[in-house]
């Protein structure tokens, strides 16, 4: 019998746990979520996406914290900090990895952006931490983490809510949307089709999902070849199922008959022209020699569109009477139109664009298109005016800001009856801003870009990486052109079907791309151009549901406690 006092406190056993296990886990976790992008994407590597969150989520789940029953608000406020922190870690060292290309711009915003954007993966471990790990152990330690159908519904919130923290990355603050968890899998081109009616979070919600069912499935292993009861797996086989159900729909939609589609030939230049030259007042007139005797060899084969990258022309297009007048000469000998980047100015209402225009009618009539997602430190610099020392750090680098245009516009062809959604620079990683161009009707997306910015780094692959999922998930075609780095095809399933390069596979060329592309005649909207983020908006209320009622439950509790300890 025991020998212990009625109410004397039990010391702890202490966990044979190492402190330095949960931060290596979430370090692994933050290397191979970082792994899953170019320039680390080969093929025997192409099972990473579905792993690379459990080595985080077993350091939330399954290693030992503080007893619950009982538990000092102290003791919860200290496992909340350390749960952010794992998040945060991971976070941090992942985008480290994948956007270390920014260091040939700037190192010290290499690091700063990633320190911040690191802060989404902490939001999302600190509710795995605090209300998911609640929801798999259950009351009954003994069963803990065994219920296939609790397990399912904690893998399920927990790939909701990893969606809905990249929903919110891409949004807040103007957005930084870049290398979603769900980009990993574009090569894999049944899978990869679902997001016709989720977009791209659907193929984030496997990813995640995968990676929390990975650990689970784990853990209840363990725990069953110790009891020597093993029990189904429920929750394992519905994961798998539901992967397996989004691949048969890819398979279906590859294997449909075709809708009728017009063959639209088209000739993107890439004048490889090093970025600071459009700076430099002396290299005006050999741009303009380069891209003007580029259009005279592409018009040779009488395509319909000659397409230049975005700011091709060192000045003002429609404002500039010699280079106009150059590109008038060379309109004027063609049935082609011309898709132009460059920069442009109106005076009523006053305005400075980022500008695509569209030259028709042997350069009779303009059509424009004014960027309307600008890149922060890019092309504007936030709060100016209001923290003048943010224009200060700048400097030079940004003289002045940019106008974003009011919205998406179609461009009319006049050699076809073909409708394009022009985009320029980062928008075509954009999935509402390319939805809503596709929305209005658009028949063909044409990305005009420059990665000169990021010189010959892996930034470019990246970019059309996260370019290839807008195809999909509005059912159209995309041109891609650039001034340098990859110029290419994309058809509406996401396949990379032509891509200008050297003989050594070198992209970073001098070039003409020569393709026909299978423009549909009639496009059908997808669900998710019709309907856009749905799914994401659906993850991002079940979480804040879930984390209400959570929250709601833990101050219920706490009164309790406070009225069982009153005197």
């Amino acid at each position: 019998m025991s020998r212990e006092k009625r109410g004397s406190v039990v010391p702890k056993k202490p966990s044979t746990t190492p402190s330095w296990l949960p931060w290596g886990l979430a370090l692994l976790s933050g290397v191979l979520v970082g792994a899953c992008f170019p320039p680390c994407d080969v093929h025997w590597l192409s099972w990473l996406p579905w792993v690379a969150l459990a080595p985080l989520c077993w350091a939330l789940w399954m290693l030992p914290r503080p007893e619950r029953e009982g538990e000092k608000e102290r003791e919860r406020k200290s496992w909340a900090r350390h749960c952010f922190l794992l998040g945060w870690l991971c976070g941090t060292v992942s985008f480290l990895i994948s956007l270390h290309w920014i260091i040939t711009v700037t190192i010290p915003g290499w690091v700063a952006l990633c320190v911040i954007i690191g802060i989404y993966h902490g939001l999302w471990a600190l509710f795995a931490g605090t209300v998911l790990r609640n929801l798999g152990e259950g009351r009954d330690s003994a069963a803990s983490w065994l219920g296939s159908l609790r397990n399912l519904l904690v893998a399920l919130l927990a790939a909701a809510a990893w969606v809905s923290v990249e929903w919110l990355r891409g949004t807040l603050f103007t957005g930084f949307g870049w290398n979603a968890l769900g980009v990993s899998l574009r090569n894999s081109i049944p899978l990869i089709q679902i997001a016709g009616i989720t977009g791209t979070p659907g193929l984030t919600f496997l990813c995640a999902l995968g990676g929390a069912t990975a650990a689970i499935t784990v853990k209840r292993l363990a725990s069953e070849i110790r009891s020597g009861k093993p029990r189904p797996h429920v929750d394992f086989f519905a994961a798998v199922f539901l992967v397996v159900l989004c691949f048969g729909y890819g398979v279906q939609r590859i294997t449909a008959p075709p809708a009728p589609t017009i063959p639209l030939k088209v000739a993107g230049l890439q004048g490889n022209i090093p970025v600071y030259d459009y700076w430099d007042k002396k290299c005006e007139g050999a741009i303009m020699e380069r891209y003007v005797r580029m259009s005279r060899t592409a018009l040779a084969g009488d395509p319909d569109l000659v397409v230049w990258p975005e700011a091709a022309t060192p000045r003002p297009l429609l404002l500039d009477e010699i280079i106009f007048g150059q590109v008038k000469q060379l309109a004027e000998k063609t049935r082609a139109d011309f898709l132009i980047g460059s920069v442009h100015y109106e005076q009523e209402p006053r305005g400075d664009y980022n500008s695509a225009i569209l030259l028709s009618g042997h350069a009779s009539s303009a059509q424009l298109y004014h960027k309307v997602h600008l890149v922060p430190f890019g092309e504007f610099v936030p709060f100016r005016h209001s923290f003048p020392p943010l224009g200060w750090i700048v400097g030079d680098r940004v003289p002045y800001d940019f106008d974003p245009g009011k919205g998406p516009a179609l461009l009319e062809l006049s050699a076809k009856p073909v409708k394009i959604g022009p985009l320029l620079c980062f928008e075509d990683t954009l999935g509402d801003q390319t939805r809503r161009s596709a929305a209005l009707g658009a028949q063909l997306l044409v990305t005009l870009t420059n990665d000169g910015w990021f010189e010959h780094s892996v930034a470019t692959r990246q970019h059309l990486a996260n370019s290839q999922l807008r195809t999909v998930e509005n059912g159209l075609p995309l041109l891609r052109v650039a001034d340098t780095g990859i110029t290419c095809v994309v058809d509406r399933l996401g396949r990379v079907k032509e891509v200008l390069h050297g003989p050594d596979g070198n992209t970073f060329i001098e070039g003409i791309l020569e393709s026909e592309v299978a423009v549909p005649a009639v496009p059908l909207p997808t669900f998710y151009s019709r309907h856009g983020d749905l799914f994401a908006h659906a993850c991002l209320g079940i979480t804040a549901a879930v984390s209400a009622l959570a929250l709601l439950r833990l101050r219920r509790r706490d009164s309790r406690m406070k009225i069982t300890t009153a005197p």
